[in-house]
């Protein structure tokens, strides 16, 4: 097919006139096949969704808790941080693995340590066991999940890389819903394979990457930094046109790719761990990289992710049936309100969003942390309810941005050199504050209960106003050009004058200045 106007306004203003509006991802057989591709990528998510949502499930389950003796305090605390214990240990390998091997080997690599460690989690016949075959599932999970949401932004389709990018994090809670309603049907099974069955299903994600993941395109990125432009050009030729590698489109994806790696290598030196703190760009990069990472898990969700019995306990909800039923509810609840934030990135923007959910996260946490005091106070059913009523809206409000955003967001404000690096930044962030909260919030709930909630609701105030002045808007851009934004405009210019010079085609600045891409920033980089 050939190039013709844009297919709709505010898409990439770089190269919106060199898009087919026939090009649709419904009626084109390629986009269909690079999409299901993408969808064997997004599943990577689940298989961590679905950990955290097993785990809060197994807490309610008696078979489970008598069989490993009731853990509580300090050993409770670890069976649910093992796992992340167990990602530190491979995220020193991880970018090096996808970066020497490729995206898609590290894919493999990843899901076949998962699959031995689920075998291992099922079959435990004591606590060390488990823990051991959860340390091995996060160790697996690290390689697929550094892996994976970089292959999709890499190789999307340009007008669909920031809803696909968006969607991977959002599947956490398809996991999270498979787990919530396998846990509440297997509740009943007087055995130990009431929590067994759970443990095995979580291998399944695992199983179809093996069986699939060599079909799956390579990173066209990662082959342009390997020498291999012959094959980058033709699989982005094979999906983004239809085989045609003369179309303009591809042209200036492909020329664009090579400026910008290229311009990493020589002009920004943006090649190392060192770099990160050697310019004033990189350190705006890690700084918000790690905020993010940080936000994600100390907004208050954590007690909610892993500890749901120990928040309806304190109002009074001690019912297991109970528990798994709102449990399961909710992680539906979680799916549709992250899925259309997902869709929506491109049409509101990623500060929108971020600001948005910061605020509401804010209101929603301390209305629930009152009713909770009144709970505690007063015994009133009613506050009781409003607790469970306000949790869901606080899970709307995070829904909109700290779901779908974190991951595409870090993955686009990071070069090519520094993607698989500056990702494992974000996850080992992740991570150390996922095994803080997994070891205090037990702890400091048994020490206080509802006035623990205060502590977040403070915290909650300090990220909205971090988020107001730090995170700019990258809606409307390439993928090189967003990355090349935190470089200053003249990087992002440099790149695409070449990639159109290249490539053959024009490339209007103006066109992305009318479009927003230039004007939506933070009160920092306005300075």
């Amino acid at each position: 097919m050939g190039a013709g106007a844009a297919a709709s306004t505010g898409v990439q203003g770089a190269y919106g006139h060199l898009l087919d509006p026939n090009r649709k991802w419904y009626n084109n057989r390629r986009l269909i096949a690079l999409n299901g591709w993408i969808v064997l990528l997004l599943i990577t998510s689940s298989t961590n969704g679905y950990d955290g949502s097993m785990m809060n499930g197994l807490q309610s389950l008696d078979q489970w808790k008598d069989y490993f003796n009731r853990p509580t305090g300090g050993q409770l605390g670890l069976l649910n941080a093992i796992q992340n214990i167990g990602s530190l240990a491979a995220y020193p390998i991880a970018p090096y693995l996808s970066d020497g091997l490729g995206r898609r080997p590290a894919i493999f690599i990843g899901a076949v340590i998962m699959c031995i460690a689920t075998a291992i989690q099922t079959a435990s016949q004591s606590v060390g066991m488990f823990i051991g075959a959860r340390f091995l599932i996060g160790f697996g999970l690290t390689f697929a999940a550094n892996a994976a949401p970089m292959l999709v932004t890499e190789v999307a389709y340009p007008t669909h890389r920031g809803p696909l990018t968006s969607t991977y994090n959002s599947l956490w809670y398809s996991g999270a819903i498979i787990a919530a309603w396998t846990t509440f049907g297997t509740f009943k099974i007087q055995s130990t394979w009431a929590w067994r069955v759970p443990s095995a299903l979580q291998a399944l994600p695992s199983v179809i990457q093996i069986a699939l993941i060599w079909f799956c395109p390579e990173s066209p990125r990662w082959l342009i930094s390997k020498g291999k432009e012959e094959q980058a050009l033709k699989t982005l030729a094979y999906y983004h046109a239809d085989g045609n590698s003369e179309d303009p489109l591809v042209r200036y994806e492909f020329e664009e790719i090579k400026a910008a790696i290229e311009f990493d290598r020589t002009v920004a030196s943006n090649v190392g761990w060192k770099s990160f703190i050697a310019s004033a760009g990189n350190r705006r990069r890690l700084r918000i990289i790690v905020a993010l990472a940080f936000f994600s898990q100390w907004s208050g969700n954590g007690l909610v992710s892993y500890y749901l019995n120990k928040v309806f306990d304190g109002i009074g909800i001690t019912n297991p049936t109970t528990q798994l039923l709102i449990n399961g509810i909710l992680q539906i609840w979680n799916l549709f309100w992250a899925l259309a934030a997902s869709a929506m990135v491109d049409k509101l923007g990623r500060r929108i969003l971020f600001l948005a959910s910061a605020g509401g996260m804010t209101i929603f946490f301390t209305l629930q942390t009152v009713c909770s005091a009144v709970f505690a106070n007063t015994g009133s059913q009613g506050a009781a309810h409003a607790v469970i009523a306000f949790i869901f809206l606080f899970y709307a409000s995070y829904d909109l941005a700290f779901t779908p955003l974190i991951v595409s967001y870090t993955l686009e404000i990071l070069p090519y050199q520094l993607r698989a690096k500056g990702f494992t930044v974000f996850n080992f962030a992740i991570s150390l504050s996922l095994i803080f909260n997994q070891y205090v919030n037990p702890i400091a709930l048994d020490a206080i209960h509802w006035k623990y909630y205060v502590v977040y609701c403070c915290w909650l105030a300090v990220e909205t106003i971090f988020l107001f002045f730090f995170v700019i808007e990258t809606k409307n851009r390439t993928l090189e050009e967003t990355a090349a934004l935190f470089d200053g405009d003249d990087a992002a210019q440099q790149i695409t004058a070449v990639a159109a010079q290249q490539a053959g085609v024009t490339h209007d600045i103006k066109d992305e200045k009318s479009s927003g891409s230039f004007q939506e920033q933070s009160p920092e980089l306005k300075k």
